[in-house]
């Protein structure tokens, strides 16, 4: 059997491939022949639902960590809004505005190694407010937390805890020295012992092979992702990476199909850096093994249009959400 159609087979069945098996593929055979394959794996374990999700920056700036790629790093000159607490009415609109528009889920994220034990009461106060006006469902990205605040964020209406693992655990020394890819999961499996759901992923493009991306999706399905966000690097000046040489669409574009094969019942999320795609790079991916998307502003950079983006999931084959209506939902 050929090779293709042996790691295919085992897909749909749930059975991931190894990142090694997927290495194979790649020298093997064409982007199409991966995507098409990525496809119906997508299609048999995840369904035809796209799944969406959109932030708020909560907390911005004044980090003290030395994330190379991070704009919101105090070591980097980025010249960034910095501010501490999202306010009430900021956050509410935000959480309103994506649920008429239909956005499944909704996430505030904060800047930052921790949100503080005196912060955290703050931000689940607000957690309840938006449960108690919106069934959005909503997330929280709160850096290196503990059970404690984790338990604090689920009792006031957090499902989902998101925690990038950034690259592999191989790759992570070269971009971070402040933190470790061990207290990364550590927090993520405290999330998911408190019984929350974890989205885990990562950035591509910033200087690492294609073994350390399939590591990362092998890394995050074994840590218990549900969710696994793919960024692609935009360089962002005044950081270490400003001036990363830019991966090529191809790359990218077999870099999804591949992780589908790696991570097969976990949803691929495209999340920053797409913008700088062609169309026909865009809709490759999403007929390539990618069911999930972060719509809206990105934190630090100009994000989607939503409108636009669910006429492109419904043009590619995705279902839209029931309440869904372009005339009355259109962006102004």
């Amino acid at each position: 059997m050929r090779l293709l159609e042996e790691v295919k087979a085992r897909a749909l069945q749930g059975i991931a491939a190894t990142v090694e098996e997927a290495l194979a593929l790649n020298d093997k055979y064409t982007v199409d022949e991966l995507c098409d394959a990525a496809d119906e794996v997508r299609a048999a374990r995840c369904g035809n639902e796209i799944d969406t999700c959109s932030i708020v920056n909560a907390r911005s700036g004044r980090c003290p960590e030395d994330c190379k790629w991070c704009a919101q790093s105090a070591r980097h000159k980025t010249g960034i809004q910095e501010y501490d607490i999202i306010s009430e009415k900021e956050l509410m609109n935000a959480v309103h505005a994506n649920s008429r528009r239909g956005v499944k889920r909704f996430s505030m994220v904060t800047s930052g190694r921790r949100v503080t034990a005196a912060q955290i009461d703050r931000f689940c106060d607000l957690y309840k407010k938006a449960a108690g006006e919106s069934g959005i469902y909503l997330c929280a990205s709160m850096g290196l937390l503990g059970k404690e605040e984790l338990i604090k964020l689920r009792d006031s209406g957090v499902k989902r805890y998101h925690c990038n693992l950034e690259t592999s655990a191989s790759y992570f020394p070269e971009l971070c020295t402040t933190h470790t890819h061990e207290d990364k999961l550590r927090t993520i499996k405290a999330a998911v012992e408190v019984g929350m759901e974890v989205c885990c992923g990562g950035i591509i493009g910033m200087g690492e092979t294609l073994a350390q991306r399939l590591e990362l999706a092998q890394e995050a399905r074994e840590a218990g992702a549900a969710s696994i966000p793919v960024n692609i690097l935009q360089p962002i000046k005044g950081t270490p990476l400003e001036n990363q040489e830019l991966i090529g669409e191809e790359e990218i574009v077999r870099t999804v199909a591949l992780m589908k094969f790696v991570a097969p019942d976990c949803t691929l999320r495209f999340a920053g850096g797409r913008s700088r795609l062609s169309a026909a790079a865009t809709e490759r991916i999403l007929r390539g093994g990618m069911n999930g998307a972060l719509v809206g502003d990105m934190l630090t950079t100009i994000g989607n249009n939503i409108d636009q983006d669910y006429t492109m999931f419904e043009r590619n084959g995705f279902e839209l959400p029931d309440d869904y209506d372009t005339g009355k939902y259109s962006q102004v």
